[in-house]
């Protein structure tokens, strides 16, 4: 057997395993389970951090590279620190998913090289997107796929690195360490305004989105079809991965939709304030129709920056409310595919709320989890800044798990499948479609809740 078809009879089997397999649960799925070995490894890295900054007895951080170019070597950025860090975030990464494989049942002999090799190349990527220029325009998920992509399609990628290419395990991990930055109180914040621009335009443009691809485009990859509608509704990449996983799309479908979301994400940083400016929005509105309508929040931050403070704080907090989100929706999107999507497919079988459960994404739940536990715990008990602190800890070991994340990605895909997903096109014109009709409808809420015709002005600190 060639190891070409070795290596897709293996997929074959983790998704059948890990998605598509009926059965009952198991106390064993606790520590045999990619979903629950990532919500225990998210755990551990969110105690540890929560101890580190509390306690403030060691500094746990993660690597992170200083931005370099426009005046500033690439060599004068690194450091026995940033050497330390770089160690230190590749040990403690290694373990737990070492851990997490040897309990899956795989050779840590075969794993661990692999890592290493993985590893390595997300390191060439977040030095890569940490050049001046590149970091302003570009997330470092175009990166990591770039990077990947080229390996896989032209020197091919070695059979040893093979068995660290695991895109969902890093996904599922770095999703439920991120839950525990989704705060409830930024609801508070900004009130019923963020809820009513956040939470009612989100889950229409979703909506649209899917009956528009699905009956008009006649789209037949549901699962990529609701992975673009939430990259484009919600905040681009993080939903894309996350209802990427909930509604089973292969790799090539997160990989299109990340790609075309990043290329208008760009476009829409750099022209939305502009547009605003020229017809005279002001901050506060302004920056609410970035926060709703531009995919990453990254972006939406140094989007909204161009209009000033009171337009980047609008703009966050939109953002920040929006986010909350993802975990709701890739809840919803779990139960509708297993229940509607894929039952459609298999009409004679029935599908029993056991079955739900038995196949429902358990990532989700740590993300819920983490994201009640900051909320409802941490933050009364430890304070706002203590909370911030612990993310920003938090932040990067999230940022290195989803490098490798798509680093896997690109190592897995190659051109002519991404190719075959556009299916002539139709995924852009949904993206741009769908796009539009976002800003639209973002425009009409934010004018009523924010004009000052219809409501009293929110008073938010700028």
């Amino acid at each position: 057997m060639s190891s070409i078809t070795m290596n897709q009879n293996v997929k074959k089997t983790i998704h059948n395993e890990v998605f598509v397999s009926e059965g009952k649960t198991k106390l064993s799925d606790l520590w045999k389970k990619e979903d629950w070995l990532a919500v225990w490894i998210g755990f551990i890295l969110i105690a540890v951090s929560v101890v580190s900054v509390l306690t403030g007895g060691f500094d746990f951080s993660a690597a992170k590279f200083d931005t370099w170019g426009n005046g500033v070597s690439l060599a004068s950025i690194w450091s026995a620190g940033l050497v330390f860090r770089l160690i230190l975030t590749a040990v403690v990464l290694g373990v737990l998913f070492t851990v997490g494989n040897v309990l899956r049942g795989t050779s840590a002999k075969t794993y661990v090289p692999a890592y290493a090799g993985i590893f390595a190349l997300a390191v060439i990527v977040r030095l890569i997107s940490a050049e001046y220029t590149l970091n302003r325009y570009l997330e470092w998920a175009f990166f990591a796929l770039a990077v990947g992509l080229v390996i896989a399609n032209t020197i091919g990628v070695p059979d040893w690195l093979k068995p660290a290419v695991q895109t969902e395990f890093y996904i599922k991990a770095g999703l439920v360490i991120m839950g525990f930055s989704v705060l409830f109180s930024n609801i508070v914040n900004f009130g019923l305004y963020g809820l009513g621009i956040a939470w009612l335009v989100t889950p229409t443009v979703i909506i649209f989105m899917w009956f528009f691809g699905t009956k008009v485009l006649k789209i037949d990859n549901k699962p990529l079809v609701i992975t673009l509608a939430t990259a484009t509704s919600v905040c681009g990449t993080s939903a894309a991965i996350a209802t990427g996983a909930a509604s089973k799309a292969k790799k090539t479908d997160l990989s299109l939709a990340v790609s075309i979301s990043i290329i208008f994400t760009v476009l829409m940083m750099v022209l939305e304030p502009i547009i605003i400016k020229a017809i005279g929005l002001g901050g506060l509105m302004g920056g609410a129709l970035i926060g709703g309508t531009v995919d990453s929040t990254g972006a939406v931050t140094v989007a909204g920056t161009a209009l000033g403070q009171l337009g980047q704080t609008s703009a966050v907090l939109v953002k920040s409310i929006q986010n909350i989100l993802i975990g709701f929706i890739a809840f919803a999107v779990a139960v509708f595919f297993t229940a509607h999507v894929e039952k459609g497919d298999q009409k004679e079988r029935k599908i029993t709320a056991a079955e739900i459960w038995y196949r429902l994404p358990k990532f989700i739940l740590g993300f819920f989890a983490a994201s009640l536990i900051a909320s409802f715990i941490v933050q009364p008990l430890a304070g706002q800044e203590k909370v911030a602190a612990i993310n920003s800890v938090l932040d990067q070991y999230k940022n290195w798990a989803f490098v490798l994340a798509f680093t896997s990605i690109g190592l897995d895909t190659n051109f002519r499948e991404i190719k075959e997903q556009m299916q002539g096109g139709k995924p852009l014109t949904l993206y741009v479609i769908g796009q539009i009709f976002n800003i639209v409808l973002t425009f009409i809420v934010v004018w009523v809740l924010l004009s000052g015709h219809f409501f009293p002005l929110p008073n938010i600190a700028a």
